[in-house]
Parts: C-alpha cells; structure tokens; sequence
C-alpha cells in the first residue's frame, strides 16, 4: 500500500466526469487500498478516485460504521434536509456550508462487483453525496450557501463564540 498524492482546487482533473468501472483488477485492487490508507493518513473520512488523479467511478468512505467501497455508485433516494460545515482533502485548510439530504439510499457494487445498497443518514450521507459529486466533476464550493472560510478564521470563531 502508498499514500497517493491528493489532487487540490486548480488540477483540471477534479473538474472532469470519471468513467464506469467495468471490471476489477489487480491495479484497482491496489488503488483502492491505497486510497483508504491516503485517506486515513490525512484524516479524512471520504476520497474520491480523481483525487488521486484516476478518473473512475470508485470512492471509499469510512465515517466510523466502518470502510466502505462503493464502485459505480448511484443515489436513488435522498430525504431530509442537513446544513452544517464541509471541508475536502482537495482544497486543503477551508470549510464552507453546504446543505445535503439528510437521508440517502445509495446502490453501488463492491470489490468483488456484487451489488449492495446502503441507506445512510448524517454524516455518512453528506459523505456519500460529497464523494458521488467528485465522480462528475463538482467540488463542495460549487454547492456551498457561502464563501470558502479559512479553517483557522472558522476554528478562531469558534472559541470566541465558546468564552462569550
């Protein structure tokens, strides 16, 4: 396994649509590993292939219910309403508000290629939305209800509104 180098905000392959996966190999395999030992180093909770500069349908998400592999995924279902903070491993040190569904119901296949389907809520849900729309070219900036924030601006912020 390696960490891989994290695509950020300018590389013109965050902006492209990925391409189906139409088998696995042992080089995805691979990829794939490395992806969720990238994003574990770096503290994430989601990656997308493009942000590693390979342009297929595969995202890796582990929000603590344990590491999931969703290759070709698709949200059938979204309900609900959630409106907080979202940051991305490709535009490092900024958070910004975003409002995703609350609730998704996502179908993907896994490693072996066996169909599953997941309903996720919270967190898991922002993830899967956010990771989906990396798979199309579109970055949380694109969707967020305001500007970009520095995280140490946001973290600052925070402490003031915690001593008043």
């Amino acid at each position: 396994m390696a960490i891989r180098n994290i695509r950020v905000m300018g590389d013109d392959i965050l902006r492209k649509t990925s391409k189906p996966v139409k088998k696995i190999t042992e080089r995805t395999k691979i990829m794939i590993d490395d992806m969720f030992e990238t994003m574990y180093e770096t503290q994430g909770v989601g990656l997308a292939a493009p942000q590693i500069g390979v342009l297929k349908r595969i995202v890796v998400i582990d929000v603590g219910e344990g590491p999931y592999v969703f290759i070709n995924p698709v949200i059938t279902e979204k309900s609900g309403e959630q409106t907080g903070e979202e940051g991305c491993l490709s535009i490092p040190n900024k958070v910004a508000e975003v409002t995703r569904p609350n609730h998704v119901v996502c179908e993907a296949l896994n490693e072996e290629m066996k169909p599953f389907t997941v309903e996720a809520e919270g967190l898991f849900a922002r993830a899967i939305c956010h990771e989906c729309d990396h798979l199309d070219g579109i970055l949380y900036p694109d969707v967020a209800n305001g500007p970009l924030m520095d995280l140490a601006e946001e973290e600052e912020e925070q402490e003031q509104e915690e001593q008043e």
